[in-house]
């Protein structure tokens, strides 16, 4: 399964906890570069996308909500901690995205 993640200029132990949920390929997109907050692009390989709200501006939100709408691919607002994601994650079978 792949995974983009967009927001924070680190992710800490976000990345190792989900290999350890069995997601195997992750993207990450800090957001700060003009090119991601303009013409946010993922891979149409990508079951699912994680926006960090607390490191992300409301129009790069809004343009990667209306992207991934358009192509159907499941998004997920969280606060960059592990705790967060986890609490968000829950509502998901990954396995299924995957």
């Amino acid at each position: 399964m792949s995974v983009m993640l967009v927001g924070a200029d680190h992710l800490g132990s976000i990345e190792k906890n989900l290999q350890m949920m069995g997601i195997n390929a992750i993207d990450h997109v800090t957001g700060r570069n003009v090119s991601d907050r303009k013409k946010f692009k993922f891979p149409l390989s990508t079951a699912l996308i994680v926006v960090f709200i607390d490191y992300i501006n409301h129009t790069t939100a809004k343009n990667i909500k209306n992207m991934a709408k358009s192509q159907g691919v499941p998004l997920v607002f969280a606060n960059r901690s592990w705790s967060s994601l986890q609490d968000k994650l829950v509502g998901f079978n990954l396995r299924e995205l995957g």
